[in-house]
């Protein structure tokens, strides 16, 4: 009866502390079943789509308006296809393709699955920082990650698809938008994420481990890059729903 409520029905706000995204390469012909009917998967040399793994450090997470006593803190992971969908307009809007959540609260699991379509779970998440490394390690669901940010220029990783970090640059994320879809009443909803003095920089991948790829039983997974963004404020606007013209 309150399924409404999964619309994302009110803008909301926070202070990203630091977004470290990881994003790998996949051969598109295997992430093509994970999509729905209304989205076109996001290529590289029509060969290659991207599974993007998200981490990020939230503060003063709120509705959008509210003081920030409101608001609560928050670390989310987020694994997420790269996508475009053609809207009624004709308008081409490049977006993310949500698979599934994670958090370290169990309140941000009641909340974004009350009010989003994001499928959150509570899991244990742990940061360490070392010097000039960062490591990031959940046993419960499976992912050890060590960064190394030294603010100078990185190679790629070793098996990325792109030819330099202006190409990787586009499938950095977060795009600006973020699709769900209802598949009986055929709706597509469109959330719009808005932030300013977005740069991320290039990070080395030391070492990683991640077991979700293989839950999805993928297979020639290359890591394609990696970025890290520190105190950005952002928002996400209220969803907007529609009709899918199939």
């Amino acid at each position: 009866m309150l399924s409404f409520l999964k619309n994302h029905p009110f803008a909301v706000e926070a202070f990203f502390e630091s977004s470290v995204v990881l994003t790998f390469a996949v051969p598109k012909e295997q992430l093509q079943p994970l999509i729905p009917e209304c989205l076109q998967l996001d290529t590289y040399k029509d060969k290659w789509a991207f599974l993007a793994m998200a981490m990020v450090q939230t503060r003063h997470l709120r509705p959008k308006g509210f003081p920030e006593m409101f608001g609560h803190h928050f670390f989310l992971v987020g694994y997420r296809l790269f996508v475009q969908y053609h809207t009624n307009a004709g308008k081409r809007l490049r977006g993310l393709y949500i698979l599934k959540s994670e958090t370290n609260k169990k309140k941000m699991e009641l909340m974004g699955n009350i009010f989003t379509h994001y499928n959150y779970a509570t899991t244990d998440i742990n940061l360490a920082t070392d010097g000039q490394q960062t490591t990031i390690h959940s046993a419960q669901s499976g992912f050890n990650i060590t960064i190394e940010d030294t603010g100078d220029a990185v190679d790629l990783p070793s098996g990325s698809p792109f030819t330099d970090w202006k190409d990787a640059r586009r499938f950095a994320g977060p795009l600006p938008f973020t699709f769900t879809y209802d598949q009986p009443s055929k709706t597509v909803l469109i959330i719009e994420g808005v932030r300013t003095n977005w740069t991320p920089r290039p990070v080395k991948i030391v070492d990683y481990h991640i077991s979700f790829p293989d839950s999805l039983h993928l297979t020639n997974v290359a890591p394609a890059n990696a970025f890290i963004i520190n105190n950005i404020p952002y928002h996400w606007k209220k969803g907007i729903k529609e009709k899918w013209n199939c």
